[in-house]
């Protein structure tokens, strides 16, 4: 495997979310994170891309397609060097695939896969190899990937084994059991935990957080424009402050800030 192959491979590269009103969506999102938004020329379908300070693609919208039956939500697209090989894996892993490949001309490959607990994430082979370092998130970039699951360390074992995601502290969080969290070589991205009993009507899902520079002053935004607060603010080990929120449409998504100073 070369080089960029490697640091390809378990990167996650775009954020896509798949709603009901997408001239809706893309306004609140404007209005909570500080996107701006531009149509992506090249869809074959109406395709709006969220960019951060202006000018910089960090996630992508769209209409929910009618086959796909689950309310809106936000998905994530991991890079692999390639889609065929990725995808036989993530089958003799015990995951299965939930859609066709599909091609996208000057961007890539892509295929929705579904984790053995049942969790969906895409695999995306680019087009091309130019992608910007790998570093911490800026303010508008996504900061955090949380998958919410029945069986956390199975699901670890498995993500670690495909894209090579290395799992690093585990927090004990009491009542809801153990957060394992896992890095990339330039940090931590993200962290697994078993669903909370009241969560059981919930499928695994994976959440993803976007980083914000004041997090009470986001909330603030959130329910002004229709959004509905799930959980929090609530300070993580470290001095960081979360929130997880649901946005007008129903899709759940979560915003996250830096500790003061």
């Amino acid at each position: 495997m070369t080089v960029a192959a490697s640091t390809l491979l378990g990167r996650p590269l775009w954020y896509e979310l798949m709603t009901t009103d997408m001239k809706a969506a893309e306004a609140f999102y404007r209005k909570v994170v500080g996107w701006t938004t531009a149509p992506f020329e090249g869809a074959t379908h109406p395709y709006t891309m969220f960019n951060r300070s202006g000018e910089t693609p960090v996630a992508g919208v769209m209409t929910k397609p009618e086959m796909v039956n689950a309310p809106p939500f936000w998905a994530m697209y991991v890079g692999v060097p390639k889609l065929e090989e990725a995808a036989a894996h993530v089958k003799r892993l015990g995951g299965g695939e939930c859609s066709p490949v599909i091609e996208v001309p000057t961007v890539g490959r892509m295929q929705m896969m579904r984790d053995p607990q049942g969790a969906s994430f895409y695999i995306f082979e680019p087009a091309t190899a130019d992608r910007s370092p790998e570093a911490a998130a800026e303010i508008g970039e996504a900061s955090w990937h949380e998958l919410m699951t029945t069986d956390a360390p199975a699901a670890m074992k498995f993500y670690s084994e495909l894209f090579g995601w290395q799992p690093s502290e585990t927090m004990d969080m009491g009542p809801m059991g153990k957060y394992h969290m896992f890095n990339r070589p330039h940090g931590m991205i993200g962290g697994m935990m078993n669903k909370p009993p009241e969560m059981a009507h919930v499928p695994p899902n994976w959440q993803i957080y976007f980083r914000v520079s004041d997090i009470n002053a986001a909330i603030d935004r959130i329910k002004a424009n229709g959004g509905q607060i799930l959980n929090g603010p609530m300070e993580v080990p470290g001095g960081d402050w979360i929130v997880n929120a649901m946005d007008p449409q129903g899709a759940a998504f979560a915003l996250h800030a830096r500790k003061a100073g």
